[in-house]
């Protein structure tokens, strides 16, 4: 559980300093935007695919 924790953390922070350097993730090439008058929807697919496939090899290593 202890190693878990740590884990999570310091993905969490990865993802944070991601951010602060300003990689566009959630404005991926792939991820959809519909505008219509005053109503926007926002379909993530690219951005999801990426999460899926870093949250996969991080548990596939975190699991070793």
């Amino acid at each position: 559980m202890n190693k878990m924790l740590v884990v999570a953390g310091i993905l969490i922070a990865g993802i944070g300093v991601v951010l602060m350097l300003g990689v566009p993730l959630g404005r991926l090439p792939g991820d959809i935007v519909y505008r219509r008058g005053g109503m926007t929807v926002y379909f993530p697919i690219a951005t999801s695919v990426l999460l899926s496939i870093v949250l996969s090899l991080v548990l596939m290593f975190v699991r070793r």
